[in-house]
C-alpha cells in the first residue's frame, strides 16, 4: 500500500492527488457521454429515464468527488474550516452518488414490473425510497464513507443483480446479461479499493477502482441501449 500522491502545481495552482482527481473525471466523462447519447434517443420509457438520470447524477457525483474530495479539498477546507476528522466537503459527492445508485435500483425495479405483481412492485419502490433516506441520514451524521460503500453494495449486488438474474432466468434478455457484467466489473473495482491494491504511488487503489468504474459505466450504457430493444420492456414478453 502506498501513501497519498504528491501534489503538483499547474500555473501556480496546487492540485492534490492529481491522478486520483483525473481518474474521477474519466468516470464523469463516460457518464456524461452516456447521458448525452441516451438523451438523443427518441425512444423512452420509465426504465430509460431512470437510467439517463443515473448517468447524469453519477457524472456529477464523480466530478464533485474529484474536485472537492481530492484535487482541491485543501482550498475548501481553508475557506470553510471544520472540526470534523473527515472533511465535510467529501459529502456532496458521496450523497449524489447514493442518489445515483438509488436511481439505478429504481430502473431495475421498473424493468422487473412487467413480470411481477403490481403490489410487489410498489413494495420494492417503497423500500427503495426508505433505504436511501436511512443511508443518507447515517452518512451525514457520521461522515463515514463506509456507509456509502454499504449502500452501493446493497444497491448493486443485492437489488440490481438479483433483479437481473431473475429477468435473465425468465426472459433471457441480452440487456440483463450486460447489466450483470457491469455489476461484476464494479465488484472487481470494489475489491481493489477495499484491499488497497495498487501499482505505485502514481497509480493507487483509488485510480484503479475509478478506471474500473468508468468501464462499468460504459457497460451499463451499452446495457441501457440494449434494454430499449428487449421484449420485456416493450411489453412483448411471454
Amino acid at each position: 500500500m502506498t501513501s497519498s500522491q504528491p501534489s503538483i502545481h499547474v500555473f501556480d495552482v496546487r492540485i492534490d492527488e492529481p491522478i486520483t482527481m483525473f481518474t474521477d473525471l474519466v468516470v464523469t466523462a463516460v457518464c456524461i457521454y452516456a447521458w448525452f447519447r441516451m438523451s438523443e434517443s427518441h425512444k423512452s420509457n420509465h426504465v430509460n429515464r431512470y437510467l439517463r438520470f443515473y448517468f447524469l447524477t453519477m457524472g456529477i457525483a464523480t466530478a464533485l468527488g474529484g474536485i472537492l474530495g481530492h484535487g482541491f479539498q485543501y482550498a475548501f477546507d481553508a475557506w470553510f474550516p471544520s472540526s470534523f476528522v473527515v472533511s465535510p466537503w467529501k459529502l456532496p459527492g458521496w450523497l449524489v452518488s447514493m442518489f445515483s445508485i438509488t436511481l439505478l435500483e429504481r430502473a431495475a425495479i421498473e424493468y422487473l414490473r412487467p413480470i411481477i405483481k403490481p403490489k410487489l412492485g410498489k413494495l420494492f419502490t417503497l423500500i427503495n425510497i426508505l433505504e436511501l433516506v436511512v443511508f443518507i441520514f447515517i452518512t451525514i451524521y457520521t461522515i463515514n464513507f463506509y456507509f456509502v460503500q454499504i449502500h452501493a453494495a446493497y444497491g448493486l449486488l443485492f437489488v440490481v443483480t438479483s433483479i437481473n438474474l431473475y429477468v435473465l432466468y425468465k426472459r433471457k434478455t441480452l440487456s440483463s446479461k450486460l447489466f450483470l457484467m457491469a455489476v461484476g466489473i464494479s465488484a472487481v473495482g470494489a475489491l481493489v479499493f477495499l484491499n488497497k491494491w495498487d501499482i505505485g504511488i502514481w497509480f493507487n487503489h483509488y485510480d484503479i477502482s475509478h478506471l474500473l468504474m468508468a468501464l462499468s459505466a460504459y457497460v451499463f450504457y451499452k446495457a441501457s441501449k440494449q434494454l430499449l430493444k428487449d421484449p420485456i420492456v416493450n411489453g412483448r414478453g411471454k
